[in-house]
């Protein structure tokens, strides 16, 4: 019973096979008249050169080429400025108690300068019982370490008894 089922596949197996190369012929055909191109031919083992071309001129030549595109592209490249990476940082500076003078210590904190490193501005933000923190923005280029920025604001021991990163965005 199973070989009769599998005799009558295979006609069908053969119908398929037939149509679908019934198909192809002619689209190749009508290609091959729409490009003026012959169809393609079986190629020859000998045609094959796997090592490359026997005429030395045109590897000079488009040796010659490559050398000269490497170039005019290595020119490019280094007339283009270097993008930065810059951040921008929001900073919490908690004073230590209410009677600090905040002004004196946004004074402080502004005559730290460092190479790449721009402030923006700042507010007073209450945080209870009449405390202010003082919130300073500023923008910082890849090479300054925040953590060297927040040694650095540290060191005003008398006003500053912690520095916090409130937001951190890359720009």
């Amino acid at each position: 019973v199973a070989t009769n089922f599998l005799v009558h596949e295979k006609i069908w197996f053969e119908k398929f096979k037939k149509f679908y190369e019934q198909m192809n012929r002619p689209v190749t055909q009508h290609l091959a008249r729409v490009c003026q191109v012959e169809p393609p031919t079986k190629k020859e083992d000998n045609d094959i050169n796997l090592f490359g071309s026997d005429n030395e001129k045109e590897d000079k030549e488009a040796a010659w080429l490559r050398e000269e595109r490497l170039h005019q592209y290595a020119e490019k490249k280094a007339k283009k400025p270097a993008l930065v990476a810059k951040s921008s940082i929001l900073l919490d500076v908690n004073p230590w108690d209410d009677e600090r003078d905040m002004a004196q210590l946004e004074a402080c904190v502004h005559s730290i300068q460092l190479d790449g490193l721009v402030w923006r501005g700042s507010k007073l933000v209450p945080v209870g019982y009449s405390i202010h923190k003082l919130q300073i923005q500023c923008v910082v280029e890849d090479k300054v370490e925040t953590n060297l920025l927040e040694e650095e604001i540290t060191k005003f021991e008398e006003h500053v008894q912690s520095v916090d990163i409130a937001a951190f965005n890359k720009i």
